[in-house]
């Protein structure tokens, strides 16, 4: 559980988040290793304040946008910076309708498979009701020639 510091400040460990955010610790040391959570260090324990639990809170909703982890990074670091609000808002935007082109070409882009598959599936049915129609009249052939012949 999380703990309060004596400044008032709200202490997590690495369990409390990976509960809070339904992570792995592993993710959560990743991100460590990314630069993105900051934790301090009590000998072998990491201990997160409220700033690491809102990074990963934004890390984990860019990621789930498409965004990289180093652009993740850059856009919670330039909020760290002085003035950094406006150039984070400026740089967040940026990404933002980048990956927005970037989803709406690959929209396209399945709109179009979807389109060539239906086209493909539906001359793929009527060849095949055409070879099943084709079997059928020689089965039919096939059936009255035995009976002219008495082997039925």
């Amino acid at each position: 559980m999380c703990a309060t510091s004596p400044a008032g400040e709200h202490r997590y460990r690495i369990g409390d988040l990976c509960q809070e955010f339904d992570v792995t610790a592993r993710t959560v040391r990743h991100y460590e290793s990314c630069g993105i959570l900051r934790p301090e260090r009590r000998g072998q324990q990491r201990v997160f304040d409220e700033g690491d639990r809102v990074r990963l809170r934004l890390a984990l909703r860019g990621r789930r946008l498409g965004f990289s982890l180093a652009e993740v990074r850059e856009m919670l670091d330039l909020y760290d910076q002085e003035g950094g609000e406006v150039a984070q808002l400026e740089r967040t935007l940026a990404y933002g309708r980048q990956r927005i082109a970037d989803l709406e070409e690959r929209r396209r882009e399945v709109e179009e498979a979807l389109a060539e598959l239906a086209a493909w599936q539906h001359l793929l049915t009527r060849r095949l009701q055409e070879a099943r129609g084709s079997e059928a009249e020689g089965q039919d052939r096939a059936a009255k020639g035995a009976t002219k012949h008495g082997r039925a």
